[in-house]
């Protein structure tokens, strides 16, 4: 068995570790501290190397800067995925009041009955 022989370095049908998804999310994220954090801050936060970040947010930048029609395409692509999303974290704020409501009653129950 030769592990060092041709092709070891191929990796045919290799998808991502990180899905599209998660590559624009961590652009954004970092495009939102507006230069008050650095890669690497973001990037630990995210559990990823500053470098994938970095090199996420170039290749997201490419498109922006050529203009034209390809342009157009990403950012009404972009405007589909923010009011994705925007529609998911209302969602998830409504359970979180939900939550809440039901913990502050629970509460209110526990203390009633501990006096």
């Amino acid at each position: 068995m030769d592990l060092d022989g041709p092709g070891r370095d191929v990796q045919v049908g290799r998808r991502p570790p990180y899905s599209e998804e998660f590559r624009k999310d961590a652009v954004a994220l970092f495009r939102a501290a507006s230069g008050k954090r650095t890669y690497a801050a973001v990037a630990a936060d995210l559990g990823i190397t500053a470098e994938s970040l970095r090199t996420w947010v170039r290749k997201a930048e490419a498109p922006a800067t050529s203009g034209g029609r390809d342009a157009d395409v990403s950012v009404a692509e972009e405007l589909a995925r923010l009011r994705a999303e925007n529609t998911r974290l209302l969602r998830a704020e409504q359970e979180w009041r939900l939550e809440r409501e039901i913990l502050r009653r629970a509460a209110a129950y526990f203390a009633w009955e501990v006096k």
